[in-house]
């Protein structure tokens, strides 16, 4: 028991040490609001693999030319020299004096990928290939692009998500091997943006729970009296709702779906989301879940509802802003019963 601890302290002590190593080292900083302006302190490069055997190979020639005294082997070897040094230099000038700039976020689901923008801008003279970017996590870079003289490129990095809350943009690390590969420039920026992850639907949640008292505003479920149409089927609809005929001309190999019939007027009732109702029993992250699925479910069917959460508590209502607050409520609901910011 005491050796586990103590290799959970040391293997704790010697991440953070590394850590502040390349924060010191790599010039790493905190988040980065705005547009970053990449000077010549914050590119860094090193030989490639095949430069390093480059490098071993124009030692040779040079040893060679020495032994043997060989006039074009000398003239070869500096060529192959200045070559390297010519690479070098195009390869630092094809990553600095870039600006970065992030983009918007938007929100998602957890377990779906968020999607980060980010803008690389180029007010020089000259074009710059074969930039790489991807986050610094990430052991090889996904996104390349080029940027032509005063013109700008935009690149969308993919990250995981796994709970909801706001997910912060990992670390990014742009880098570049142009011309000839032999030496690798790169550069790390942490870009100050967030995407909001919302809880993920749950796949099987029970039906709306529809209830409550007629309302005079058409606010509620839809009634039984006039015909509106056709519509999709939704977990829950009632069996004598099904629109038979309608299903026995679909195909299910041709892409097919099951079908029910929508009614509008006659009575109506109050469908009201709230969150203290369901059981205290289940655990916090299932029932956001099932909100998550009826505020889906709801916005669907166009049904307007109410949604209480905490102290967050949304008249009856319908649309893309409505949802999205109810969303967002559930994304950064505690379990104190605030909602964070």
């Amino acid at each position: 028991m005491a050796s586990a601890r103590l290799s959970t302290l040391t293997q704790a002590s010697s991440q953070l040490l590394r850590r502040q190593a390349e924060r010191w080292l790599f010039r790493l900083k905190e988040t980065e609001p705005g547009e970053v302006f990449l000077t010549r302190r914050r590119v860094f490069i090193l030989p490639t693999g095949a430069g390093v055997g480059f490098g071993a190979l124009v030692l040779v020639l040079l040893v060679a030319s020495t032994n043997y005294n060989l006039g074009l082997g000398f003239a070869l070897t500096f060529a192959l020299a200045a070559c390297a040094v010519v690479d070098m230099y195009y390869t630092y000038r094809n990553l600095v004096h870039l600006h970065l700039r992030p983009g918007r976020a938007h929100p998602l689901f957890a377990g779906e990928d968020a999607q980060f923008e980010l803008t690389i801008i180029n007010r020089s003279a000259s074009a710059r290939y074969a930039l790489w970017a991807d986050f610094a996590s990430v052991d090889t870079a996904r996104y390349v692009t080029d940027v032509m003289a005063g013109s700008d490129a935009a690149l969308l990095l993919s990250a995981p998500s796994s709970e909801r809350g706001w997910l912060a943009a990992p670390r990014v690390k742009l880098s570049t091997r142009f011309p000839l590969g032999l030496f690798v420039a790169w550069s790390y920026w942490q870009p100050d943006a967030r995407a909001l992850v919302y809880p993920f639907p749950e796949p099987s949640a029970p039906p709306l729970p529809m209830g409550g008292t007629a309302s005079e505003d058409g606010h509620g479920t839809a009634g039984q009296d006039d015909f509106g149409g056709i519509r999709s089927y939704q977990p829950g609809d009632p069996l004598r709702h099904m629109a038979w005929r309608q299903i026995a001309r679909l195909d299910p190999a041709l892409g097919g779906q099951l079908v029910t019939k929508h009614f509008e007027g006659g009575n109506v009732a109050e469908l009201v989301l709230d969150f203290a109702a369901l059981p205290p029993t289940l655990d916090l992250e299932l029932r956001l879940s099932r909100m998550t699925r009826w505020v889906l479910d709801a916005e669907q069917r166009a049904l307007p509802y109410g949604f209480h959460i905490g102290a967050a508590r949304f008249a009856p209502s319908v649309g893309a802003a409505h949802q999205a607050a109810c969303l967002r409520a559930l994304a950064l609901y505690q379990d104190s019963g605030a909602v964070r910011p």
